[in-house]
């Protein structure tokens, strides 16, 4: 029986966009052994009012939230290896992550994967390719991207049903355990309590729950969902083209994760496949991302 899996998160949560690597490799080490459910943290109701996100609080005395989430994002996305543009925040910020959260949900009413291709879409718009994902039309244009049916799309949208899942989600993400407490992983405080982004929740077949708060190292979430009763595999990494034929487009530091490469080697290997036309090559501003050609 497959160990299931909660992912508390948010689409424009850049320290998620830096776990990718480990998410993704777990998903290949442990395959079919989990099962997955995303849920969505709504990390800023409005970048713009007092209170309305972490980035308010956080940013330094002088500094705007615009800019200090643009200089975050180029922190973060260097300490996870991924690539990322982030003048998003100079040239068209977001006001609120909601409708983003609240189209994953929307996504997950049809996708046979609960909602993670489209959830992806929406990190690589929102972190690599300046897309201003706040609005209706933008989140139906990337389902219509993702391949679903966009007309249910658009109507589970707008349903009370996502707004009552949606819901659901923030308050989950709002329930902090005292565990989490005493390891000092707590974001925000009194009413905007929360656990951080990202973390895992892992089932077990007994209903015993094992939490992996932030952006933790790779060996002890595999170790949570070894504890959770999910086993690896016992063959090694796909070889780049069929880690790239699972994921679609792929970072570096992802194909190094999945295919279990020194990350000079994982690099060396797609040049090699991009100039036998095999992988494409997609710039963005501070490295690429790949995919099959």
């Amino acid at each position: 029986m497959p160990v299931d899996v909660r992912y508390l998160t948010d689409p424009a949560c850049s320290w998620s966009w830096a776990y990718e690597p480990r998410l993704r490799r777990l998903m290949a080490e442990f395959g079919d052994e989990l099962r997955w459910t995303f849920v969505m943290g709504g990390l800023a109701r409005d970048y713009g009012a007092p209170g309305g996100s972490d980035a308010a609080e956080a940013a330094p005395d002088g500094w705007g939230v615009h800019a200090w989430l643009l200089a975050h994002w180029l922190e973060v996305s260097a300490e996870g290896d991924m690539p990322c543009d982030p003048l998003l925040w100079r040239e068209s910020p977001l006001r609120s992550t909601y409708p983003a959260c609240l189209a994953v949900k929307a996504a997950a009413e049809q996708a046979a994967d609960g909602g993670h291709a489209y959830l992806r879409a929406l990190r690589e718009g929102l972190l690599c390719f300046r897309r201003k994902l706040d609005t209706t039309e933008a989140l139906v244009e990337e389902a219509r991207r993702a391949r679903l049916d966009v007309e249910r799309f658009r109507i589970d949208l707008g349903s009370h049903a996502i707004v009552e899942a949606f819901g659901a989600d923030l308050e989950e993400v709002r329930a902090v355990p005292d565990e989490a407490r005493d390891l000092g992983r707590v974001m925000g405080s009194g009413a905007r309590e929360r656990l951080p982004f990202p973390t895992l929740v892992l089932v077990g077949e007994d209903g015993s729950r094992r939490w992996v708060y932030g952006y933790r190292p790779y060996e002890e979430i595999a170790a949570a969902a070894c504890a959770a009763g999910a086993r690896p595999a016992a063959d090694g990494g796909p070889d780049v083209p069929a880690a790239l034929g699972r994921f679609g487009r792929m970072a570096t530091a992802e194909v190094a994760a999945v295919c279990d490469l020194p990350r000079p080697r994982a690099a060396s290997e797609l040049w090699r496949l991009a100039v036998e036309w095999r992988v494409a090559r997609i710039p963005v501003l501070s490295g690429e991302l790949w995919e099959l050609a």
